[in-house]
């Protein structure tokens, strides 16, 4: 987006400067036909983009997105998809057609933007590559199809090009990489490309921003992109890039962002990460990254946000880490790392989010921790930290996140949670018990709350209807009791505080499902609703029906009875409807069965009778099983009475 925005401003700049210096001739008439032929190929143009290009006028002084020069040959064309008025309104619209090979006769043209038009198909003319004074060229964001024509090499004064976000695919042509020494910014993210990247990508010195993201490219990342001095904004993310990262990569000093993220890159990461001393952005998650963390990382003194999750990292987390005052997010996330979380990260002062959860980190939590006032966010989950208790200076901390599952935590939870600002809180997988307290009510902030697999009885006490903006529940896996009214009928505060999830599996909950639980206001935007492993009884309500946004409901194991209501097939999102192992009785619905959405379908084990209704899902026989009423494809036929 910041690319994008940065292209457009500086076209209609370019535009601008051209469109003031008046043209002494009139349009040279090989430039003329040659835009005229271009039109000729746009077959939809709905915001009339270009109704002012007339065979009758002339293309310098009266067409709209082009500019001549005193001699009036053509050298800006600037018919973008963005579109800004006197107002600075951005009107968003498109054109439909193909590139015409006569743009290549536009033989002054300098700039050329037709980006954002979204449905410029086709592709890219080999005869561009005659532009030979074009320094700008922007056909981002269409339907481009077709490969990277060899032509493009003779842009010799090309110094931003953008062919981002289009349908291009091959290779990119090393020899016309070896050509563009002059270019500042090159986009080609979001398409199809392949093969290696050119090992020439070392020939472009002047380049500052290289983006090659979302494409299929294979290969090592070249040891020549070390050449590239001036370069500040680098993303080679979402590709499928092998090897390891190069040494050379250390030479990169002027470089503030680096995405090499969603890769398969492995070995390493070289101690010569040092030298990106002008680094801010960091992110190198989502690769097959091994060994220890260099300590030489300390010594990115500009860096702010580290991202090296989902990656094999070992060994300790280095104490030069707290060196990066600068640090305002780190996610370490699904690593290897073992040993204690450094004292040194006290000297974090600006860190916001600090994410080491899925690791193997233990021993004791540095209370220095407590100074970090910045932070917002602390992830330590899935650690085998042994906290048995969280510590008292948590409470000192200002987190709005808190996410401590399974770090061996034990006992009842600490009364100083009642006066948090926390708005996401995450225990499960501990050894939590004792009763819900009643102060839970106060904590009036929370939106998200895990208590799962935990060891907690008791029914939900009624000040839980105090959580008004509260939208995800998971408190699966206690010993929870008592009825569920007061979970489904707790406050509000539009728009905030309707729920998306409950899981309130395998516990033991009692009674009626209630008969309005779909006209809740709570309940009004709930998207998965687990409720198995409980014993209820009683019939599923009709009012499920009403939830239109529900896409999982899952009730096996509950002792529900009477028959499936014909309206749960007014829920037109259901895609997951599991209610096997009850006491069901009837026929299966078949608006129910032939719900749009449907993919995931099972009511075995119940007492269900009659002809299981013809459906287009893909649903097993194991889906119907044990139900001796049920006959029909894809259990046994019906049998003639």
């Amino acid at each position: 987006m910041e690319i994008s925005w940065h292209t457009k401003t500086f076209s209609l700049l370019f535009f601008f400067i051209f469109s003031t210096l008046a043209p002494s001739k009139a349009c040279h008439p090989v430039d003329k036909e040659a835009l005229l032929d271009f039109k000729h190929k746009i077959t939809d143009d709905p915001s009339k983009l270009l109704l002012s290009w007339t065979v009758s006028s002339d293309c310098c002084t009266s067409w709209e997105g082009v500019a001549c020069d005193a001699s009036g040959r053509v050298v800006n064309v600037s018919r973008p998809g963005l579109v800004s008025d006197n107002n600075d309104f951005i009107e968003d619209t498109y054109m439909s057609g193909t590139l015409s090979p006569s743009l290549g006769n536009l033989s002054s043209l300098q700039l050329l933007d037709l980006s954002n038009l979204k449905d410029l198909k086709g592709p890219i003319p080999q005869e561009l590559g005659k532009l030979s004074k074009l320094t700008h060229l922007f056909l981002d964001t269409n339907e481009l199809t077709g490969s990277i024509p060899i032509t493009l090499r003779y842009f010799s004064q090309l110094k931003k090009i953008y062919l981002s976000d289009n349908f291009l695919s091959g290779i990119v042509p090393p020899s016309v990489m070896k050509s563009w020494t002059s270019v500042s910014e090159l986009g080609l993210s979001g398409n199809a490309l392949s093969g290696p990247i050119p090992p020439t990508i070392g020939k472009l010195v002047m380049v500052t921003k290289l983006d090659l993201h979302e494409n299929n490219f294979t290969g090592s990342i070249p040891t020549s992109i070390g050449n590239l001095k001036n370069l500040k904004y680098l993303d080679l993310s979402e590709n499928q890039i092998t090897g390891s990262i190069p040494q050379s990569i250390g030479g990169l000093a002027a470089l503030e962002l680096l995405y090499v993220n969603q890769n398969h890159l492995t070995g390493r990461i070289p101690s010569s990460i040092s030298g990106l001393s002008s680094m801010i952005f960091c992110r190198l998650s989502e690769n097959k990254l091994s060994g220890s963390l260099p300590p030489s990382i300390g010594l990115l003194s500009k860096i702010q946000r580290l991202v090296l999750e989902n990656n094999k990292l070992t060994g300790k987390l280095p104490a030069t880490v707290g060196r990066l005052t600068t640090l305002t997010d780190i996610f370490f996330s699904n690593n290897y790392f073992t040993g204690k979380i450094p004292s040194s990260f006290v000297n974090l002062l600006d860190l916001q989010t600090l994410d080491l959860s899925r690791n193997r980190l233990s021993g004791q939590l540095p209370p220095q921790l407590a100074k970090l006032k910045s932070l917002q966010a602390l992830d330590l989950s899935y650690n085998p930290l042994g906290l048995v208790r969280i510590p008292d200076w948590f409470q000192e901390l200002r987190v709005f996140r808190l996410m401590l599952a399974k770090t061996g935590i034990e006992g009842e939870l600490p009364r100083w949670l009642s006066s948090s600002s926390i708005s996401e809180l995450d225990l499960s997988s501990n050894a939590l018990t004792g009763k819900l307290p009643r102060w839970i009510g106060n904590m009036t902030r929370l939106s998200f709350l895990n208590l799962s697999n935990n060891g907690f009885h008791s029914s939900i006490p009624v000040e839980f209807k105090n959580l008004s903006l509260l939208m995800d529940l998971d408190i699966h896996s206690n010993k929870f009791s008592g009825r569920l009214n007061v979970i489904f009928s707790k406050e509000v505060q539009d728009p905030l505080g309707h729920f998306n999830s409950i899981d309130l599996s395998s516990n033991m909950f009692t009674g009626p499902v209630d008969d309005d639980i779909g006209e809740r206001p709570a309940m009004a935007s709930i998207s998965s609703l687990i409720l198995s492993d409980n014993t209820f009884s009683g019939p599923l309500p009709k009012s499920v029906g009403k939830l239109k946004e529900l896409q999982v409901l899952k009730l096996v194991n509950t002792g529900l009875s009477g028959t499936i209501p014909v309206e749960l097939g007014d829920a037109k999102e259901l895609s997951t409807i599991l209610l096997s192992k009850n006491k069901l009785t009837g026929a299966i619905p078949e608006i129910v069965l032939n719900l749009k959405e449907l993919k995931q379908f099972d009511v075995s084990s119940n007492e269900l009778r009659g002809r299981i209704p013809p459906h287009k899902a893909i649903i097993p026989a194991s889906a119907f099983k044990n139900n001796p009423g049920l006959c029909g494809p894809p259990l046994p036929p019906c049998k003639r009475i």
